[in-house]
């Protein structure tokens, strides 16, 4: 029997594809796999039982995940996921600040109790008055599952788009809409667009990344949304740009002290609610439970954020040796196994570390290799 740990709230219909060959937990340091949401990890110990963490939902930062990488522990996101969730409410911010919804909401709540609201309404509603989105241009910054609907639901608006992503593939431009117009710097995408839509993930590369340098070559008035997360703005040169008209609006909906305690009219901040809707909450919990079960039971290894993926489909009638090792050691146990002559093998790479996946067949085989941080038969 598996053991399955949860934190946070995670979605019934997530749970649910757990089978009778497991059992939910209390008690973390039983579990084999922990599926949460936002639970911070950081200050965890984890036991020699944890196999896998199922992140539901597409962030890990809440995850120690070179901690795990040490210890052998498969870290699982869901990409996609959740990304019309997101999608749909980036497209509800950027119309929010066209028309200048959240201002008018909160002024007409302040005739509550008054006479005569209608006139009043008729007569004030003219500091409100905003601009569509149809026929402007829109600059999506990052090309993920994120990025490429905001782009399809923009033209079909009828605005124009300008993509970019320092990782683009053939593949991926592929599922572009021909009407995308990619270009390869961000300083052809920032003069050219109305609203800018960032997209991409936060970390040492990119933490900052929206600073002083980059909002000078952006037009003024420029409508910001950002939807990925707060560390990607440099919050100084943000409020200086609110300051200065270079930014007409920001909307996010990742909130943090700066932002939040700001004076600054123009920024709309949404409380996080991108992936909370409850199909994004099944989709996610869904995946996640799924990536866990299948490397718990098989071996395999799909959207892990620190292992390479790796599969051979379902087990078979014979055990699976499964191995986490560092780089360097692994055409030391590849020489091993290639002497076993074995039809089902896979070896595959990532940074640091590497994971080999084989069905033994009728043999055995004892690996002692150095490098080796993990290995199990399935």
């Amino acid at each position: 029997m598996y053991k399955i740990g949860t934190f946070n709230k995670i979605s019934p219909v997530g749970m649910n594809k757990l089978t009778d060959d497991y059992v939910v937990v209390e008690n973390p340091d039983e579990a084999n796999g922990i599926i949460l949401r936002s639970y911070d990890m950081h200050e965890m110990e984890f036991s020699d039982e944890l196999l896998a963490i199922g992140r539901a939902g597409a962030g890990t930062n809440n995850v120690p995940v070179d901690r795990c990488s040490e210890e052998g522990i498969v870290v699982f996101n869901a990409p996609g996921a959740n990304a019309n969730a997101v999608k749909e409410l980036c497209i509800c911010g950027m119309i929010m600040a066209a028309r200048n919804v959240p201002a008018g909401l909160e002024w007409a709540k302040t005739l509550k109790g008054s006479e005569g609201v209608g006139k009043q309404i008729e007569k004030g509603k003219g500091q409100f008055a905003g601009t569509e989105i149809m026929g402007k241009t829109i600059g999506i910054i990052g090309l993920g599952a994120i990025g490429r609907l905001v782009a399809d639901s923009a033209l079909s608006l009828g605005m124009n788009v300008i993509g970019y992503d320092a990782f683009l593939t053939d593949a991926v431009k592929a599922m572009l809409p021909a009407e995308v117009k990619v270009v390869d710097e961000l300083s052809a995408l920032y003069p050219e667009c109305d609203y800018i839509s960032i997209h991409v993930p936060a970390n040492d590369a990119t933490k900052g990344m929206m600073n002083a340098e980059a909002f000078a070559q952006m037009k003024d008035g420029v409508i910001f949304l950002n939807f990925a997360r707060d560390k990607l703005m440099n919050d100084d040169d943000l409020l200086a740009a609110l300051a200065s008209g270079k930014i007409a609006k920001y909307v996010t909906d990742f909130a943090d002290d700066a932002v939040l305690n700001s004076d600054e009219p123009g920024i709309i901040v949404l409380p996080h609610l991108g992936a909370s809707s409850a199909e994004a909450e099944d989709n996610c919990a869904s995946m996640a439970v799924t990536q866990v079960m299948d490397y718990i039971e098989n071996g395999n290894i799909k959207n892990s954020v620190n292992m390479p993926n790796a599969t051979l489909g379902p087990k078979k009638d014979c055990p699976r040796l499964s191995v986490i090792c560092k780089a360097n050691a692994e055409s030391d146990v590849m020489f091993k196994l290639n002497e076993l002559e074995l039809a089902n093998v896979i070896s595959e790479k990532r940074g640091e570390y590497a994971y080999i996946l084989a069905d033994l067949e009728d043999k055995t085989i004892d690996l002692e290799v150095a490098g080796i941080i993990r290995q199990r038969i399935i």
